[in-house]
């Protein structure tokens, strides 16, 4: 839900309205809160807005909203790999994070590995062959829409 919140001193609000041959006066009882209170302070501190943490603010349990639950983010912190020096040793690291979105769209991280990354995502390609220079970093996000079309986007860093 959004609330907003004006100053009432006689200022409209700062938004567009369609020129028209004939001016309007266009008022909005509902979106204005008065107040006796100082015109200097946007929102008073009692009057902050709500926030919904953790989870959506409706019910989207149902199959209607299952593309939220497709949604997975992958944060490749950092994957590397070269080679040691030592008898063709390949030293190799890497800290990937997989978050997910619940039943009511609660988000939430788990360890995930290099393996586990979608094969749209770029970057490692050349993970594990005969021990490449590599060092990568990603933001990888992907989902299936309504209809079950498959998308993503990457964030190289």
């Amino acid at each position: 839900m959004l609330e907003a919140f004006f100053k009432t001193v006689g200022n409209r609000p700062r938004q567009s309205f369609p020129a028209l041959d004939a001016p309007q006066v266009i008022k909005s009882t509902e979106a204005v809160w008065r107040s006796s209170d100082s015109h200097l302070e946007f929102v008073p501190a009692d009057h902050t807005l709500r926030l919904v943490q953790d989870r959506a603010d409706i019910d989207i349990s149902g199959p209607d909203f299952n593309f939220v639950r497709t949604i997975r983010v992958f944060d490749v912190r950092n994957a590397w790999q070269n080679d040691s020096g030592r008898d063709g040793e390949c030293s190799r690291g890497a800290l990937v994070l997989l978050g997910t979105y619940g039943t009511q769209g609660d988000f939430s991280w788990q360890l995930s590995s290099t393996s586990a990354l979608p094969p749209a995502h770029t970057g490692l390609e050349r993970w594990g062959d005969h021990c490449p220079s590599i060092y990568h970093r990603s933001v990888f996000v992907d989902w299936r829409d309504y209809e079950g079309n498959y998308g993503f986007e990457q964030v190289n860093y």
